[in-house]
């Protein structure tokens, strides 16, 4: 099933007993589960890995049972309608894909039972939802135009929110560029914008998890860019609740574990750590090799100020200055620990872009697992690993390491070049 999001997929669904809580989370034999159905209805050429689930979640479903059978054990998958002696009109049941189907055979019941005069049938069919009667498919081209909003951002609000998507563009903040005039996206990957933290509160959105979950639907495309559009998010919810700063951390608290515990960033990270170190004697050589082109004075491990001499502006870092709010937010992808510790007040300056220590804390973290504030041979060979697996899709440290590796190559092919005054001569 498509997520309306160009190049997502949902996957789905697993059916086991389970305990019932308030607060349900994915396991890891569930995803495996999924990830094995998905693989036996792709061609063999597409290779589905662990480290392309980007989000995670499960919920529990009451399954009924039917009180119109004689097999009190019946139990029912889908809804049920049941009209009691007295004339109560109960339905039981059901998903969110059934919902227009649920309400008719409930109303239409209820109008049987109770005699109620029938003016017309059921209108449920065809009924525009709120936002769909003036909507139409180039509504976006006005948005555009009108506005001064990007195309990408202009699709979605027409798609998302349908002719009310004008309201929510009146809401878009100055991007002070030239272009986009208004609407300043949450998350650089996705189209959504400020106005629509607005509009969500003013449309009854109470905490940050009603934003992300709720109404941006974030939360279950990219569970980490949830987590990092978080501080955005806040601070606008902020400005419209009148939150305190204790509130605001208060909600920043609340919504990382909820994207942590129920999302499934918690357990992608600890299936990183199952993985063994299952690598060629000729990969471990050439990661070794890697390793030390960081490793610069061969101490044995990988320290922040190895990252400050190996970063390279371009490679890894945006073009462009990174916010405080983007840089404390890009700690939480590697945060193996949880414990959110790092430095924001230290920057570096290279090649004319500010870049911010947390983004070297950033990388060194991705693979500190045991988050002593280095990096030692048996950690980055862990994360080969993971990445060979398919555990791990993306890696800034690695690629960091390659580079490096790169760079070091290249100055010993310096070293070994002989000059032709000092080789005898020659033509």
């Amino acid at each position: 099933m498509n997520l309306n999001e160009p190049g997502l997929t949902i996957a789905g669904t697993t059916d086991t007993p389970c305990e019932v809580t308030h607060h349900p989370s994915p396991t890891e034999a569930d995803i495996e589960f999924i990830l094995g159905e998905i693989r036996s209805y792709l061609s063999p050429d597409i290779e589905v890995r662990r480290g392309d689930v980007l989000s995670a979640w499960s919920g529990i479903r009451p399954l009924v049972s039917d009180p119109n059978k004689p097999d009190s054990q019946s139990l029912v998958r889908n809804h049920i309608v049941h009209v009691s002696d007295s004339g109560l009109v109960t339905i039981a049941g059901g998903k969110w894909t059934t919902y227009r189907s649920m309400a008719m055979e409930t109303l239409d019941a209820a109008v049987k039972t109770c005699n109620l005069p029938a003016v017309r049938g059921s209108a449920t069919d065809g009924l525009l939802l709120e936002g769909a009667h003036g909507w139409t498919p180039t509504m976006f081209i006005r948005l555009v135009q009108d506005f001064g909003l990007e195309s990408e951002v202009a699709k979605h609000l027409s798609e998302t929110y349908g002719d009310r998507a004008f309201s929510v563009a009146k809401l878009a903040a100055l991007t002070g560029k030239r272009w986009p005039i208004v609407g300043k996206r949450l998350h650089e990957e996705f189209p959504y914008i400020d106005a629509e933290v607005r509009y969500a509160v003013r449309e009854y959105a109470c905490t940050a998890v009603d934003v992300i979950a709720r109404r941006l639907r974030l939360a279950f495309l990219n569970v980490q860019a949830a987590e990092e559009a978080l501080p955005s998010i806040i601070s606008i919810m902020a400005e419209e609740l009148k939150w305190s700063e204790d509130e605001q951390k208060r909600q920043h608290a609340e919504a990382v574990k909820f994207v942590r515990e129920e999302m499934g960033q918690q357990v992608n990270r600890q299936s990183r750590d199952k993985i063994p170190i299952n690598l060629s004697r000729e990969e471990i050589s050439n990661y070794i090799k890697r390793f030390q082109a960081l490793d610069h004075d061969k101490k044995g491990y990988i320290s922040i100020n190895d990252i400050r001499r190996g970063l390279k502006v371009g490679d890894l870092i945006p073009n462009h200055e990174i916010s405080g709010e983007e840089i404390h937010a890009a700690l939480n992808k590697v945060d193996l620990r949880l414990n959110g510790q790092t430095d924001l007040s230290e920057f570096i300056q290279r090649q004319g872009e500010s870049i911010s220590g947390t983004m070297m804390h950033e990388i060194l973290r991705e693979v500190d697992v045991n988050a002593n504030g280095l990096v030692e041979l048996d950690e980055f060979l862990q994360l080969m690993a993971c990445i060979k697996s398919g555990r791990v899709t993306n890696s800034r440290f690695d690629q960091l390491a390659q580079e490096a590796q790169k760079d070091a190559e290249e100055e010993e092919a310096k070293r070994k070049a002989i000059p032709v005054d000092r080789s005898g001569g020659g033509v």
